[in-house]
């Protein structure tokens, strides 16, 4: 997928969740809203600050996963995925390291078909 066409995605992702939760995400917001999602529970109280950490690395590992980087091996005592790296993870910029999540946060929005 070329770059123009991710940014365009990525565009249409932000549109949809800004009408569905009133703020417009960046990609932190989105990848806890892909966590939350992956996760499949909602507390009756907020998530702790621990606990938003928690999504968020379940939705990096998540879309990683369609690369291979990751693998889910199972979940937790208390019903949280756990994630297995299996290929190291490549050393990169900040701005490559954006550019890379967002490539595989498009690829899981339309692998989810919410795009």
């Amino acid at each position: 997928m070329e770059n123009a066409e991710v940014l365009a995605y990525w565009k249409i992702i932000q549109e949809r969740l800004e009408e569905q939760f009133g703020q417009k995400p960046d990609l932190n917001g989105v990848l806890f809203i892909i966590g939350v999602r992956e996760l499949g529970i909602i507390p009756e109280k907020k998530f702790s600050k621990e606990e938003k950490v928690s999504l968020m690395h379940i939705a990096v590992c998540k879309v990683l996963s369609f690369s291979g980087y990751y693998e889910l091996s199972g979940m937790d005592q208390d019903g949280w995925p756990v994630w297995e790296n299996r290929i190291p993870l490549p050393f990169v910029s900040v701005f490559e390291q954006e550019t890379m999540l967002r490539r595989h946060v498009v690829e899981y929005f339309i692998s989810e078909q919410l795009l």
